[in-house]
């Protein structure tokens, strides 16, 4: 399997990355900062996702609708992103038109106006993003989840901000939060498709080797959270459905647990296949969506259940939950299981390999969580090696009593859910 991977570092910290995918005629070119909301003072909170908003608004030589006239004309292709962790900026084009798309994204990421005005139109925006979430009780019981899960930690604030303190950003805060942290040291620019190495590296050196912004972007760190173990009930009246998240810390993105922890997850709530999937939905029909999932951030992570539901069953939809914890806890999974697992990754990595806008990710990912690539071979080669022992030594660790967090958010006035409930022992 050959990859065609290049890397170079400039003297101020950027790092280069292609992957060269010769048989295609595409390009996807991402902007990646190695900052995100974790990384944001409490008065600040919000910020990187601001940002990420207002650079669209236009910069010292195109106004808002040159850059969505260009954007169109390159395909309209180009979207941005904030998490916990990074802040992205993505193009996919055809190859002919790399030095375009880099010059659109380097400008908008250089030079920004942050004209008050449109400051004040995009803090609107914003507001009204947060309406939305308010409006959605998955989403809304996510943030209720957050705050208590990581108390008093960046981990736990919303990535886009309250309405106070997206309402604080002005020109000058925003300006300079920018000039201070988005330089060239927290930035990664990765490339996949049809692609040059040295036409990349060229161009990053010609726009920010003596950009206008300096050098010296302080590398941001952010302090490894004290979890919490919150039981929440949050009532709703107005809700038809339940909604409820079943969670404990779990590892992080740099464990060498984290491909049993992403097999674990995936055997207990993965797919149509998996043991929640099938006890909840298929046999019992007691809800339209439920699953597992792990969160793995660079230092800490957690595993989550989600389910949606009528409140007369969330009772019993926990209960199953528990239940199949507490068997992984005792028993571990089968063989059977565990290979189909593997399967499943393995096909959801390669078939990954045909998208240029999933290579560029990986680079970028890759980059900025070990500072080096994994190969392909080593990633499959890791996953194969994953034993039934070490699944359930995973599961024995993580899955305690003490450790389990539990929010939900519906019309459930006569749930009583207490820390008994969620009792691992055996």
């Amino acid at each position: 399997m050959k990859e065609d991977i290049r890397t170079s570092r400039l003297s101020n910290g950027l790092a280069i990355l292609t992957d060269t995918m010769p048989d295609v005629r595409s390009v996807t070119l991402g902007f990646f900062y190695r900052i995100g909301s974790r990384h944001e003072p409490a008065e600040l909170n919000g910020i990187s996702h601001f940002i990420e908003h207002t650079v669209f608004k236009g910069t010292k030589r195109r106004t808002a609708f040159d850059i969505a006239k260009e954007q169109d004309r390159l395909g309209g292709g180009l979207d941005a992103f904030t998490t916990h962790e990074e802040t992205g900026f993505v193009i996919k084009v055809i190859d002919d038109q790399i030095e375009n798309a880099f010059d659109l994204l380097a400008d908008m990421m250089t030079e920004p106006a942050f004209d008050e005005l449109d400051l004040e139109n995009e803090r609107n925006v914003i507001i009204e993003e947060m309406k939305m979430v308010e409006d959605s009780p998955e989403d809304h019981l996510g943030e209720i989840f957050s705050e208590a899960f990581f108390p008093g930690h960046p981990l736990g604030m919303n990535i886009v901000g309250t309405s106070q303190s997206v309402a604080a950003f002005d020109h000058h805060g925003t300006a300079d939060y920018h000039r201070q942290v988005f330089g060239p040291s927290n930035l990664v620019i990765a490339a996949a498709g049809n692609v040059d190495h040295g036409k990349i590296e060229n161009l990053a050196t010609r726009y920010f080797a003596n950009g206008s912004l300096g050098s010296d972007s302080p590398a941001l760190t952010s302090q490894t959270p004290d979890f919490g173990a919150p039981v929440l009930i949050r009532q709703n009246k107005n809700l038809e459905q339940a909604h409820l998240i079943i969670a404990t810390p779990f590892v992080s993105a740099t464990d060498e647990g984290r491909y049993a922890a992403d097999m674990l997850a995936n055997i207990l709530g993965g797919g149509t296949s998996s043991r929640l999937w099938q006890k909840v939905r298929e046999e019992r029909g007691l809800a339209y969506s439920v699953g597992a999932s792990t969160v793995m951030f660079r230092d800490c992570g957690y595993f989550s259940v989600y389910a949606g539901t009528s409140p007369e069953q969330t009772r019993e939809v926990v209960d199953i939950t528990m239940d199949e914890l507490r068997d992984v806890v005792k028993n571990g999974v089968s063989e059977d299981e565990l290979d189909l697992v593997k399967q499943q990754a393995r096909a959801s990595i390669l078939l990954s390999l045909e998208d240029s806008a999933s290579r560029a990710g990986s680079l970028a990912n890759l980059e900025m969580t070990f500072g080096r690539q994994i190969s392909v071979e080593e990633t499959l080669e890791r996953l194969d090696a994953v034993t039934l022992d070490e699944i359930q030594r995973l599961a024995q660790e993580h899955f305690q009593t003490e450790k389990i967090a539990f929010a939900a958010i519906g019309d459930l006035t006569g749930l009583n859910l207490e820390r008994e409930s969620f009792d691992l022992s055996y």
